[in-house]
């Protein structure tokens, strides 16, 4: 494994981390923040929910990341006949060999788009549970491990919704963070017409690193330092959701540790081998928004999870990190609490 001690690391990490980044904003303009967060996710081997309406870009994120990356991608796109065995893979019987032989399906690949993945039935929407829990499929009894670097990046209309077959809580649960790209600016819809009016940009894309050198980063974020008060910052913050006024469901202990790992690789992409409350702040609502499910009085006034999130977040007491003896700020530091309402941010 590689360790996250000496700088070296740290910055091979920034500067892998930046190359892919410009290569991914060269075919998704203006919108720096969602191919930070997606990198984010990457490292924090975690899954992407891309939400948002028809031809912002959602597919084209997934491939482009994929494509700088130079992972295995398998694209699936999810209608209602898709089957199960389609995702996962199936046995088929040898003759010569008078012996069943697996075939594997379209999740044995290291970045793996799912299209519109609320028009496929729930039963194989569920086929995706264990693949993006535990990294591995079993059929017949016979468990196959996943490559690695493994993320599912799923996107799925909020409009049209004739004919779809919502995600369920748990489904949704497995997905790290969510993210909305939105409609881009003026200008940056202007470049675009430019860029992509005579080809796409994806034919000239090309890899800036490879799969190998991520799992290593992956390696290095695991070893991110996290002080003992920002973890029981994540849990606070994580435990207000189940009795927000404005909930009926809070986010579950695994939103805890996804926002933790989402933390950790947030640091390192900053440059830091500590987290901060500023990571954790900056990534509660990807992470937690999607898995809230506000009271219908909440939805009769137009409250989102989004601004629950928020309010959690002003009224949750964030540590403030004191000087180490040795000197290290935030490495080994020991935080206190500041005041409710008093954001870094």
């Amino acid at each position: 494994m590689t360790t996250y001690d000496d700088r070296a690391s740290l910055t091979d990490l920034t500067t892998t981390a930046e190359q892919v980044r410009r290569s991914v904003e060269g075919v998704i303009e203006g919108k720096p923040e969602v191919v930070r967060l997606s990198l984010t996710v990457l490292l924090a081997e975690g899954h992407l929910l891309i939400e948002d309406v028809p031809g912002v870009g959602k597919t084209m994120l997934a491939k482009a990341l994929a494509r700088s990356i130079d992972c295995s991608v398998r694209r699936i796109q999810f209608t209602p006949d898709l089957l199960p065995s389609d995702i996962t893979g199936v046995s088929i019987w040898d003759q010569q060999q008078r012996d069943f032989e697996f075939k594997p399906g379209a999740i044995f690949a290291q970045i793996v788009i799912g299209d519109e993945i609320n028009r496929a039935s729930p039963k194989t929407q569920s086929a995706l549970l264990e693949s993006m829990e535990e990294r591995q499929v079993t059929i017949d009894g016979n468990s196959y491990e996943l490559p690695s670097p493994f993320m599912v990046v799923a996107t799925q209309n909020p409009v049209e919704m004739e004919g779809t077959y919502p995600l369920p809580e748990a489904q949704r649960d497995r997905f790290m963070a969510r993210v909305s790209i939105g409609y881009p600016s003026a200008d940056a819809e202007l470049e675009m017409l430019g860029v992509h009016g005579g080809a796409s940009p994806l034919d000239d894309l090309q890899p800036v690193t490879h799969a190998a050198d991520i799992v290593k980063l992956i390696d290095a974020v695991r070893s991110v330092h996290v002080a003992d008060t920002v973890r029981r910052y994540v849990v606070d913050l994580v435990s207000a959701t189940r009795s927000h006024p404005d909930l009926r469901l809070g986010a579950s202990p695994r939103a805890s540790l996804h926002l933790l790992r989402a933390s950790k690789a947030a640091a390192a992409l900053a440059g830091r081998e500590y987290a901060l409350p500023d990571d954790v702040q900056a990534l509660a609502a990807p992470v937690l928004a999607h898995r809230l499910l506000p009271t219908a009085q909440a939805q009769l006034n137009r409250r989102t999870a989004e601004q629950v999130v928020q309010d959690i977040i002003q009224r949750t007491p964030v540590p403030v990190a004191q000087p180490h003896a040795n000197g290290h700020p935030g490495h080994a530091a020991t935080f206190g609490e500041r005041p409710p309402g008093v954001r870094r941010l």
